[in-house]
């Protein structure tokens, strides 16, 4: 693939604890210079990072992130802030507990909820498909699309595994179209990106992309 059209799908993200303004205007900076789908960071920094890039990028960041086990009206009022504060995109973690009790109808109606409160703007949801059973991942295809959300994304980067080609295939079969897809985790080579996208993922969640892509080593999530 053409590197352009790899970067096109790339969320460049930068979530660790640790990051300063000055780590933020750099992806900000890179993501701009390289025109990446989103940069995905922290609540706490999307208002300076959308004044900061005035548009040029759109600001992706995270909801319940990233256990998933906050309650509902938090998730809410995290993605609803968030989108005052002019985030364009919002990646909520699933309650992965609830979802283990079988407890589907509080599973969809809480992605339900965060949607509405994103209204049009982008929603993804994770589910962290590293602690999920096959069945599980399968039931959560149909509960996301049902909860009308945008995309199903693989992982927050800060489990136990990343996406896998598995999942991705996994989702394009069980998803059939009804939502977008969204790989993250672990994403470590121009060929894994090549591979994720021909497998079915609209969107790769990645801090490598723009140094593999140009070239260079590059360590991260």
């Amino acid at each position: 693939m053409e590197k352009q059209a790899i970067l096109a799908r790339v969320d460049h993200t930068l979530l660790t604890a640790a990051a300063t303004w000055p780590d933020i205007q750099t992806i900000c900076d890179e993501a701009r210079a390289h025109h990446t789908a989103s940069i995905c960071i922290n609540p706490g920094y999307v208002k300076q990072a959308v004044e900061y890039l005035q548009g040029a990028v759109p600001v992706c960041t995270v909801v319940g992130f990233p256990l998933g086990a906050t309650d509902t009206a938090t998730k809410v009022f995290e993605a609803r802030t968030a989108i005052e504060n002019g985030a364009a995109e919002v990646d909520m973690v699933i309650n992965i507990g609830r979802l283990k009790n079988g407890e589907y109808d509080f599973v969809r109606d809480e992605i339900a909820a965060v949607k509405r409160a994103v209204g049009a703007k982008v929603l993804k949801v994770i589910i962290e498909t590293c602690l999920l059973t096959d069945a599980e991942k399968e039931k959560m295809c149909d509960l996301v699309c049902e909860a009308g959300a945008d995309f199903i994304k693989t992982s927050t980067g800060f489990s136990t595994a990343g996406a896998t080609f598995a999942d991705i295939e996994l989702f394009a079969r069980c998803c059939r179209g009804r939502c977008k897809i969204k790989a993250a985790g672990g994403i470590s080579t121009v060929e894994d990106m090549e591979k994720f996208i021909a497998l079915g993922a609209d969107r790769l969640g990645t801090s490598r992309a723009v140094k593999l892509l140009a070239g260079e080593e590059a360590a991260g999530y």
